[in-house]
């Protein structure tokens, strides 16, 4: 009965994709030669790392801050903040296994325990030994638990509405669908720019800083040849948080903490911020006020204050 059942599904969805290719609202891959033509620039190297071409870009001079992207972004999305940090440090940034220029991985393995293996692997490659170490949503997992890891190695550390603990909400659709049998196929085919711009509309807080050029980048970095079978495949690990361990690991880190939160976050809410403040042994909460899941780039201006502060203490 299950099996016919599925059979069905796979039946309609077979359909639905035809009518839609009929209408030309599916969407081919891009090759990541022409994204690079795009998204690529003078900083952007490419280093190879477990079989991928790991896109990165290393700019300025001075201490080293390692800027950790989240789920289905990108190094670009610390474009603002690199800008001022450039003028006084190092700055290093990647796009993440899965996402970006650097796409899937081979293995299909986007565990955090794969993702900071994979970040002390490139860490070495391009020889950074001591560092300030920032993380944005998954990629604040990734930062705690590498800190976690090698506390010896990160100087300060610094987490924006970082993932890592279950919520009381419920998960974002669009991960909902990256998880759901059948379903998850469509979206290899049809990813058209409304789901990217109604899933920046959960992320940012004001919409009217939603700009064409912002889902057109999303967009196109979401097409790239294999980042929509990657997307699933990282979803499905998502959400399935082990807080026991977790929460010892947390309280473990006695690095010195900023936790800068979104106010208005609605895929990983402000109580987890707190929350993550009650177990860190050693950190500072800090809201910024109308932002929403990716403070540093929706309000560049007023993050970068709070960290600048951050970092200059001695």
């Amino acid at each position: 009965m299950k099996k016919n059942k599925k059979i069905k599904y796979i039946f309609y969805a077979v359909i639905i994709v035809f009518i839609l290719l009929i209408k030309g609202a599916v969407y081919s891959d891009i090759p990541v030669e022409v994204l690079k033509k795009k998204y690529a620039n003078e900083y952007s190297k490419f280093i190879e790392i477990d079989g991928m071409q790991v896109h990165y870009r290393d700019e300025g001079k001075g201490t080293p801050i390692v800027l950790i992207h989240g789920t289905a972004s990108s190094l670009h999305t610390w474009d603002d903040w690199t800008k001022e940090l450039s003028k006084n440090y190092r700055i290093i940034r990647m796009d993440l296994p899965a996402f970006g220029l650097t796409g899937a991985n081979e293995n299909g393995d986007y565990s955090i325990e794969n993702y900071t293996k994979f970040l002390h692997k490139f860490l070495s490659k391009v020889n950074v030994d001591t560092f300030y170490l920032v993380g944005n949503s998954l990629g604040g997992n990734i930062a705690w638990d590498f800190a976690a890891e090698y506390p010896k190695k990160v100087k300060k550390l610094v987490l924006i509405d970082a993932s890592g603990l279950s919520t009381n909400k419920p998960q974002p659709w669009i991960f909902k669908m990256a998880r759901t049998p059948v379903v998850n196929s469509l979206f290899l085919y049809l990813t058209p720019r409304m789901v990217i711009k109604d899933n920046m509309k959960q992320v940012y807080a004001d919409d009217s800083k939603i700009t064409d050029e912002l889902i057109t980048r999303y967009h196109e970095m979401a097409l790239k040849i294999g980042n929509r079978q990657a997307f699933i495949d990282r979803a499905k690990m998502d959400f399935n948080f082990d807080d026991k361990a977790n929460l010892e690991k947390l309280k473990s880190i006695k690095t010195e903490t900023l936790l800068l939160w979104g106010e208005n976050d609605v895929w990983i809410p402000l109580d987890n911020g707190k929350r993550m403040d009650r177990l860190l042994p050693n950190s500072k909460l800090v809201i910024i006020k109308n932002s929403g899941h990716v403070p540093m780039e929706e309000n560049p201006t007023e993050s970068f204050a709070v960290l600048k502060a951050f970092l200059e203490i001695r």
